[in-house]
């Protein structure tokens, strides 16, 4: 249905916003946008606006790279279109409110290298099974300063400081500022705190079905390097960005109910229901192709490990932190699968698309959940280890033939060029193995992300 851009702008000018950023993200995550003058919305949102489709093949460096003819044809446009159910006011900016958008090409059809579009086609998947995906994201991320050298540092050095809140783990009180910000959004979030190591910290986010969920996490990270920007600071959600301290995760609860939201992961009882089975063993089956999407750069795997306290084999488990996925101990409403191996620098959109694809697998092809794990899990060989590089996650993602069932194809092409791309890159320059974390890698990554 189309938007009826007079009563928007109406509406949007009865709440003073005079400022209508456009907002989707690309391929990488990152997010890409065009302010749009409310007064002129009938106009500039009328046909689009459009944007060049080299976008989607754009480096995280500026460069432009070919997948799916993108370049060598051209780059031809893509047209946006504003979801109004997405508004939200940007109270760090007054007057201003972000909106998501949707990609399609110029015929009209959508465009399947558009990380939205593509969850958007899985969840009508499970839709059509009558099925509806939930997820919570649990995201963590660091607070820096810039040093005069050009570099970064922790705000603050303050260490045994996990699960507090407060001055003294929040010196600044940039912190709090920032979770006050985030509340007026009204995008769910409802706590925080400081995390295992200096200057780290997560703030939740409520769940909700998975379309929304991402959409917020979106949103979410967008305003977090925002608002800590208005303040002088750098926030960033790389998965390791200190050598000596701990990594940032991106852990992602998720369930399905019926269409009426009934809950159906368990027995009735304490077990599991059989769709969540399914679902475990689709995700522990495809984890390989998986974690490309999860942990999609070089310095996702210097997170990664054996007593890491990060996952490191395709396992699962009651209620236990060393495995991949875990089930946490609630059942009735609340019982979920959470899937740990995330990063805190994946695109939402992608992680979770890929993870419900994973899941799907294992539903519509009955597959057999394996047997959990017990204890700390990360010497059980009865499960394999996890891809410990970027480019073992890439050749599984190639070679899977079950994920690009759901995650099209198209989308794929472009994340194999632009992740291959990093590689190379990466390997010109750091020669040497290393799990140090390289200058390299914070140039590429550390404000991208």
């Amino acid at each position: 249905m189309a938007t009826d851009l007079m009563a928007l702008r109406a509406d949007l000018q009865s709440r003073d916003i005079d400022v209508l950023r456009l907002i989707y993200p690309d391929v990488l995550g990152l997010t890409r946008s065009k302010d749009l003058l409310v007064s002129q919305l009938d106009k500039g949102a009328h046909n689009g606006p459009a944007f060049c489709q080299g976008v989607w093949v754009t480096t995280t460096r500026g460069g432009v790279l070919d997948a799916n003819n993108i370049a060598s044809d051209g780059l031809q446009d893509l047209v946006s279109k504003l979801d109004p159910n997405t508004i939200t006011e940007m109270p760090w900016e007054p007057g201003v409110a972000f909106a998501i958008a949707d990609a399609f090409n110029p015929d009209g059809s959508v465009n399947l290298m558009s990380p939205r579009s593509v969850l958007k086609q899985i969840i009508a998947e499970y839709n059509a099974l009558g099925l509806q995906p939930v997820v919570g994201p649990e995201l963590e991320f660091y607070i820096a300063k810039r040093t005069k050298k050009g570099g970064f540092k922790r705000a603050h050095e303050k260490t045994g400081m996990v699960y507090t809140t407060g001055v003294q783990t929040d010196p600044d009180g940039h912190f709090l500022t920032l979770l006050r910000t985030l509340d007026q959004m009204d995008i769910g979030v409802f706590a925080g705190n400081a995390e295992f190591s200096p200057s780290q910290y997560e703030i939740n986010l409520y769940h909700s079905e998975a379309l929304d969920a991402a959409d917020r996490t979106f949103k979410f990270k967008t305003a977090i390097k925002d608002v800590v920007a208005t303040l002088g600071q750098h926030a960033t959600f790389l998965g390791k960005p200190w050598s000596d301290e701990g990594g940032s995760g991106f852990h992602l609860h998720f369930s399905v109910t019926d269409m009426a939201g009934k809950n159906l992961m368990h027995d009735g009882g304490e077990g599991l229901s059989e769709v969540a089975k399914r679902m475990i063993a689709g995700v522990t089956a495809n984890a390989h192709a998986l974690a490309a999407f999860t942990n999609p750069t070089i310095n996702a795997y210097k997170r990664l490990g054996p007593d890491t306290l990060a996952p490191y084999r395709a396992n699962w488990g009651f209620d236990n932190r060393s495995t991949m996925l875990r089930v946490p101990p609630e059942r009735g409403s609340g019982t979920r699968l959470e899937v740990r191996i995330g990063d805190g620098a994946a695109n939402p959109y992608l992680l979770i698309a890929g993870i419900l694809a994973a899941a799907l697998d294992g539903i519509k092809r009955e597959l057999e959940c394996p047997p959990p794990a017990e204890g700390m899990a990360y010497d059980n060989e009865s499960a394999e280890v996890l891809p410990m590089s970027l480019t073992a996650a890439l050749d599984a993602l190639e070679a899977n033939k079950n994920l690009s069932q759901y995650v099209s194809q198209e989308l794929i092409n472009v994340f194999l060029v632009l992740k291959r791309d990093e590689v190379e890159r990466y390997e010109a320059e750091v020669t040497e193995p290393t799990r140090d974390v390289t200058d390299w890698e914070i140039a590429e990554y550390f404000e991208a992300y």
